[in-house]
């Protein structure tokens, strides 16, 4: 699973990989950074939460779009925009690399006033249910929440 982490001043991408327990590379590629990315104070990037296959990659080819990639794998446009931080009408180009959510798994994207309780019922989840596979839960704006479903 992923969830967003906010920069905080002076750090490098090597700094997260060590606190996340991965590599630069990991990081640069789910977050579609160049090399020679610089981070900033207050940006939002993905990080990995734990090691359980959540989401898959997929490399955007030339002509595609956010609509036909929803529709070859059956999945809702917006869930892929929210995922990688891009609205509905952002330009994708060749070589990006999007995190596509994998089957057998319930997602949601928090919004501010979200409540446990709220959340899991939208999953049909009891609340310890949901706190076992999502291990931390901040209820802030924009985090993804994950659910295998039955």
């Amino acid at each position: 699973m992923f969830e967003k982490y906010r920069v905080k001043g002076f750090e490098t991408i090597d700094d997260i990989a060590k606190k996340y327990h991965t590599n630069r590379a990991y990081i640069e590629d789910i977050n579609n950074f160049s090399q020679d990315e610089m981070l900033r104070e207050g940006m939002d990037i993905i990080v990995p939460q734990n090691k359980e296959k959540y989401f898959d990659t997929y490399t955007i080819n030339k002509g595609d779009t956010l609509y036909a990639i929803s529709k070859k794998y059956n999945i809702n446009p917006e869930l892929i925009a929210v995922l990688n931080g891009l609205n509905m009408d952002d330009y994708i180009y060749p070589n990006q690399v999007l995190l596509l959510p994998v089957g057998n798994y319930s997602y949601y994207i928090t919004k501010d006033g979200d409540t446990l309780d709220l959340v899991s019922d939208l999953f049909k989840k009891s609340k310890d249910q949901l706190i076992k596979e999502n291990e931390t839960i901040y209820l802030l704006a924009g985090q993804v929440l994950v659910s295998k479903r039955k």
